[in-house]
């Protein structure tokens, strides 16, 4: 009994140094500062699991994160990023939306000034092959492949060749553009007649300016089978549009991107097909990751596919939870 009491007393006198051990050690991102780039709008569909997935990194690691919004505008990531590199972080992360031109001489400017910009979202791919040795990493869908798998996924709803499809999107942003010229590509290879229609930058901050558009577009081809978008704004409000529009589900498939609150419902009522499934989450854990890897080891940019594959109304209803909680 004497010698149990004794190791229980040792035992219990071990953990505790090691209990104030693990609480006096530096984390690993201490001292670390970085600006990100979130992309839409504080707590939006396409934009709450990026800003969890930031979010749970930086406390992990201890970073010291700094959020940027920009309704995506372009414009406005190229000014946010000036922003970021006047405050002299250890780090940034930028979105591709205003294309590799654009930011080239900022990023050289940053990153001769030691700071570490990695992307993530929409690719930078000139960028990433000129700064990559410098931390410069991408994490984020393949984009082209992205729009290529949303629209399998609808073909796969029963669309034919001779159909009649329209795909709405930021066909003029750079590399962001290969999302929905995937899709439509992949539409016209099997057969579909595909109208590409260029959504405004106001519809692209906005996406209840799109409504009327679509709305009109539905009424004036009586014919229309299809409607595809690479958008997660957009994809929120084809359900409603529809709804109004006097279309029952299934009339015309819907194949869009991620997973807000209105497009998880039009997935259970059958207004949208499938939705691209882009893993948000890693989208602001990952570039959090790299930041930390590059300023504490050194360590290259790493390109990580984010692009898993689609969800559809048959395999919602198991990650509704995760959803809710920010995480999908």
């Amino acid at each position: 009994m004497k010698v149990s009491k004794t190791l229980l007393a040792g035992a219990a006198a071990v953990a505790m140094l090691v209990n104030a051990s693990a609480a006096s050690a530096e984390m690993i991102g201490e001292g670390i500062t970085m600006y990100m780039q979130m992309g839409g709008n504080p707590g939006d569909g396409a934009t709450l699991a990026r800003q969890t997935g930031a979010a749970q990194a930086a406390e992990a690691f201890g970073v010291d994160l700094k959020e940027q919004f920009s309704a995506w505008a372009p414009e406005t990531m190229i000014n946010q990023f000036k922003e970021a590199v006047a405050a002299k972080p250890t780090c940034i992360e930028i979105m591709g939306h205003p294309g590799s031109a654009a930011f080239e001489d900022l990023v050289e400017g940053a990153v001769d000034q030691g700071i570490v910009v990695t992307s993530g979202n929409s690719p930078m791919t000139d960028l990433q092959n000129a700064f990559g040795s410098k931390g410069f990493g991408y994490a984020g869908v393949d984009l082209y492949v992205g729009g290529q798998i949303t629209a399998n996924y609808m073909i796969d709803q029963g669309l034919k060749s001779g159909d009649e499809a329209m795909v709405y999107g930021v066909f003029s942003q750079a590399e962001r553009g290969q999302s929905e010229k995937g899709l439509a590509d992949t539409l016209e290879k099997a057969g579909l007649k595909v109208d590409r229609l260029e959504i405004t930058q106001e519809a692209n901050s906005d996406a209840s300016l799109a409504v009327p558009v679509l709305a009109a577009y539905v009424q004036a081809h009586p014919d229309l089978k299809a409607i595809g978008t690479q958008h997660g704004g957009v994809t929120g409000v084809l359900a409603d549009m529809l709804k109004k529009a006097g279309k029952q589900p299934g009339d015309i498939i819907v194949g869009g991107i991620d997973l807000a609150p209105a497009t998880i419902d039009g997935l259970k009522s059958g207004y949208v097909s499938a939705t691209l499934d882009q893993l948000l989450y890693l989208q602001g854990f990952l570039p959090v990751l790299q930041c930390v890897m590059t300023a504490k080891y050194k360590m290259p940019g790493l390109s990580i596919n984010t692009g898993a594959g689609a969800v559809t109304s048959q395999t919602i209803d198991s990650l509704v939870d995760l959803i809710d909680a920010g995480i999908r």
